[in-house]
């Protein structure tokens, strides 16, 4: 049994207490009458053409097989040929999932809508689960769905009750946006290591720094995240009129990134604990030497994005000495946090690799802290050095080429954003307010989709 706690300032929280799973369901139909709900899968080809990975996806189309309450299921399929997509389509009708949509985004009518969306200079173009589901969100959007949800295609503890408990503050309560938590274990050891290892120290480590500075405006941010039992997680829910006003990352920034824009636009932020037992998806490899791939990859992309939308769109001010200082205070809140662990484990009865805990804080995440802090601060430098210089035009008026003085005001516009921007898209609110007929464009898409596949 769950804790009942709701302590948290803007954020409710939805327990596993002893929760009647029919009465659930029964909600989710009754709403579904009048409520349109869609389901959003976004997956690789190889989450079912890789023999291991298989049985795990047709675990989640069997759960799925017999739910009444989805007005839609979008698979949206990343590299992928047109016989893995064929072979997805044969997949889905072997379990007898109803009202499903393909979203192929490799082929020619999912690839013309990013054509489209790139020549209107929205720049959907870095590959990634961000790309993928923002098109998703866009043909749910034109369905006319009203709730939205999102879940990986690698859980493999999924069943069905877990999409019911995430759906139902959004669709039954009219909560506009709602995020999955639950204890991230495999073979009696805890895992979430980028959340439990880099993101939770490094927010504690910020909320000191912001606390010393009396910055009220970063503390409030740095707080609402810290409310999030797990940030992490990529199984969330939306209202439509929400997600249409939101932005996406499309890096492995992508949760976080989320988040802040829940913190700026989102009116009752919930979390639900969605699994009572063990929750397991895959697993990242980690490496020590490559920071360009899997976890460490992932943890550069998670800290740049946080620290982005810190530096760019919330304007903190940045010393030269910031991330040195930042990394220094994280290994040590990190260190803290592994002894916590450890106990809990052992409370449990658990495995629990201390030494490989703290070798990762020391010898991956804390480099990954270095290493953002090396992309962001180095440009942020050069261009406060140059509004120095600007600041004294005046002084110096004489002697500086008005020319000189635009080209660098131009630096620091461009600058800024270009170097620290976060990959991204823009909110479906701007696409359909600059390309009227897109939410038209997607469902001929899907139409001539469907065609495709039949």
């Amino acid at each position: 049994m769950s804790d009942f706690s709701q302590n948290r300032t803007r954020i409710t929280t939805f327990h596993i207490l002893e929760q009647d799973r029919k009465h659930l369901r029964n909600q989710l139909r009754l709403f579904s009458k009048w409520k349109k709900t869609v389901l959003i899968i976004p997956l690789l080809a190889t989450e079912y053409t890789e023999p291991e990975n298989l049985p795990v996806f047709e675990n989640i189309l069997k759960q799925l097989s017999d739910i009444r309450y989805l007005s839609n299921i979008i698979f949206g399929l990343d590299r992928a040929s047109s016989e893995d997509a064929m072979m997805l389509k044969s997949l889905i009708g072997k379990h007898g999932i109803r009202h499903s949509i393909i979203q192929w985004n490799d082929g020619p009518d999912f690839s013309s809508i990013y054509d489209k969306l790139n020549e209107a200079g929205f720049q959907v173009q870095e590959p990634g689960k961000g790309k993928n589901m923002f098109l998703s969100f866009g043909i749910a959007i034109a369905l006319g769905a009203e709730a939205i949800a999102l879940l990986d295609a690698d859980i493999r503890t999924f069943n069905r009750a877990q999409l019911e408990r995430l759906l139902y503050p959004v669709v039954a309560l009219n909560y506009d946006f709602a995020k999955a938590y639950y204890a991230r274990l495999k073979e009696r050891e805890l895992y979430g290591r980028v959340k439990r290892l880099l993101l939770d120290p490094l927010l504690l480590s910020l909320k000191r720094k912001f606390t010393e500075s009396k910055d009220e405006k970063m503390l409030r941010l740095i707080d609402f995240l810290l409310g999030f039992n797990y940030q992490l997680s990529g199984e969330v829910a939306f209202r439509v009129d929400l997600l249409k006003r939101m932005r996406f990352a499309t890096n492995w920034g992508v949760e976080i990134f989320t988040l802040i824009e829940a913190y700026r636009k989102a009116s009752t932020p919930a979390q639900v604990m969605i699994s009572e037992g063990h929750f397991d998806h895959k697993h990242q490899e980690v490496s020590e030497q490559d920071s360009t791939r899997g976890l460490n990859r992932m943890a550069v992309d998670v800290v740049t994005t946080l620290m982005n939308a810190l530096v760019i769109e919330e304007g903190l001010e940045i010393s030269d000495t910031f991330f040195r200082d930042l990394a220094i205070t994280y290994r040590a809140v990190a260190e803290e946090l592994i002894k916590k662990y450890s106990d809990d484990a052992s409370f449990s009865n658990l495995k629990y690799d201390r030494d490989a805990e703290e070798s990762m804080v020391r010898n991956v995440f804390q480099h990954s802290i270095l290493y953002a802090g090396d992309l962001l601060a180095s440009p942020y430098r050069m261009v406060e050095n140059l509004l120095r210089f600007v600041h004294s035009y005046d002084e110096f008026k004489p002697y500086i080429d008005r020319g000189l003085v635009e080209t660098i005001l131009s630096v620091e516009k461009k600058g800024k954003e270009s170097v620290f921007e976060t990959p991204q898209t823009v909110s479906w609110e701007r696409v359909s307010n600059k390309l009227p007929k897109i939410f038209y464009d997607l469902i001929e898409a899907v139409e001539a989709e469907k065609k495709r596949f039949e």
